[in-house]
């Protein structure tokens, strides 16, 4: 691995950084701070044949997706994209977001505290979240749209101030859309599928400038942080 780019700090650029060099130029700029992780191929997918996109990842993704998840105080991942990738609980707390408030299979029989729900107060399944989450770990935040921008604060408000979203696709459009996100850290896989594969982001039209402050390369694989503006350190 080597860096391209390097806007972060006055590290020396090295062809293959230490684990804790990586940590470094993965560290978030200030607290709190909301990075949402996607993967993509060169022309656009975020999802391999699987439909998943563990199907389009390759071990140099892996190794920030892993040191990613250990930074974070908490992962914030849609329930749709928790349910297709078959989520299960980790040695992190789990958000999920959910407008409907329906718990993926693999994640009902969570230790209490261990996933959280964002949810509306329309939600069809909001009982039943309360019931196997605990009321106290289901937030009603909107009648029919989750606010993401109150979703942060109550994050914050427990302590949870390093928060990394895994997506999917429509939660990162609605983070970007709503101004709750700070970066998108990406990495681009040197594959091609064509197909009508999702984006990493899909929903109805946003326009936010980014930033570029960090730019990986190995074999082929791009991995960059993009900081959104505006509001982003420099």
């Amino acid at each position: 691995m080597r860096v391209l780019l390097n806007a972060l700090d006055e590290l020396d650029r090295r062809d293959e950084p230490t684990d804790e060099e990586l940590a470094e130029l993965y560290a978030a700029p200030e607290l709190p701070w909301l990075r949402v992780n996607m993967v993509s191929t060169i022309d656009g997918s975020a999802t391999g044949s699987s439909g998943r996109s563990g199907s389009i990842n390759n071990a140099t993704d892996h190794r920030v997706f892993h040191l990613l998840r250990s930074m974070a105080d908490a992962i914030v991942v849609g329930a749709g994209t928790a349910r297709a990738e078959g989520y299960g609980p980790t040695d992190r707390p789990i958000v999920l977001v959910s407008r409907s408030g329906g718990v993926p299979d693999r994640l009902r029989g969570a230790e209490p505290g261990a996933v959280l729900m964002a949810t509306v107060s329309a939600a069809e399944h909001l009982e039943e979240a309360r019931e196997l989450l605990g009321p106290d770990h289901v937030l009603v935040l909107g009648s029919h749209r989750v606010s993401l921008t109150e979703l942060r604060e109550h994050l914050v408000a427990r302590g949870w101030t390093n928060l990394l979203c895994e997506g999917g696709p429509h939660l990162l459009r609605d983070l970007v859309d709503q101004g709750a996100a700070d970066e998108l850290t990406a990495t681009f896989v040197p594959r091609l599928l064509a197909g009508t594969h999702p984006r990493i982001a899909d929903g109805p039209p946003v326009d936010v400038p980014l930033s570029l402050r960090l730019l990986l390369e190995e074999d082929g694989t791009l991995l960059a942080r993009w900081f959104i503006r505006p509001g982003a350190p420099t």
